[in-house]
């Protein structure tokens, strides 16, 4: 796969960016990134705080011929590419979390967001929206939940030097997954906290506390209750006990 990146210093958001350039029918490859974002945001419509020269905050076009079902094995792809990334510009490699992000001891350290267009049951596109922590510096409460390299290495990277392995590294992912290789088993060795007792905020629903015992290849998380009930989870933010 080839990119055509774009950059800015102050933009809202690359993922809204990313997409309308998308509905104007751009090509696949299409790479946006600010140094900024006024109003970056994550999963649920969640903000996600993006201050300037410290992030990786990147938005990439994909236009994959894959059954929506199939959607949720980019978010995996994705994600095992920073994982990637990360091993390769900082020698860590985070663990996974469910459904979408990265974590290192407990703590966030990238969010992957990823969009679809679809039209009469097809997939049109896939925007896959990365927000790495680089060289944020987190105080107050937010020190206590979110980490970035430069805290785990002691040492700034290029902010370049991130984004092109990051672009490398999904390259290559992609690529194997347009050729038949399924991201899942790899991802879901890389996912914490499977095999223990874990909670689940669900939308509009209770609370669901169990064993995360797996996910399913198409995203949904498995939980097994306290009565051996197995649930399939879609939606949620776990929480491990």
């Amino acid at each position: 796969m080839h990119y055509t990146l774009i950059t800015f210093a102050r933009i809202d958001s690359t993922q809204r960016w990313a997409r309308g350039w998308a509905e104007l029918g751009a090509g696949e490859g299409l790479a946006v990134q600010a140094d900024e974002q006024t109003a970056g945001r994550g999963r649920l419509q969640r903000s996600w705080w993006s201050p300037p020269d410290s992030g990786l905050y990147l938005s990439v076009l994909l236009r994959p011929r894959i059954p929506l079902t199939q959607a949720p094995r980019l978010t995996m792809l994705a994600a095992l590419a920073a994982a990637d990334a990360c091993a390769q510009i900082a020698g860590i490699r985070p663990q996974a979390k469910w459904p979408n992000d990265l974590i290192w001891q407990g703590r966030k350290l990238a969010g992957i967001l990823t969009e679809l267009g679809q039209a009469e049951g097809q997939l049109r596109y896939a925007v896959i929206g990365l927000g790495l922590n680089v060289n944020t510096h987190f105080q107050g409460d937010l020190a206590g939940t979110a980490i970035s390299l430069a805290a785990i290495t002691a040492r700034r990277t290029a902010l370049p030097t991130a984004r092109d392995a990051f672009l490398a590294a999904l390259a290559r992912r992609y690529d194997r997954f347009l050729a038949g290789e399924s991201p899942h088993t790899a991802w879901q060795q890389d996912l914490a906290p499977l095999g223990r007792r874990v909670r689940v905020e669900q939308p509009n629903r209770p609370d669901l506390v169990g064993q995360a015992v797996g996910v399913h290849p198409d995203g949904a998380l498995l939980v097994c209750d306290d009565r051996g009930i197995l649930h399939t989870v879609w939606a949620g933010d776990l929480h491990p006990l």
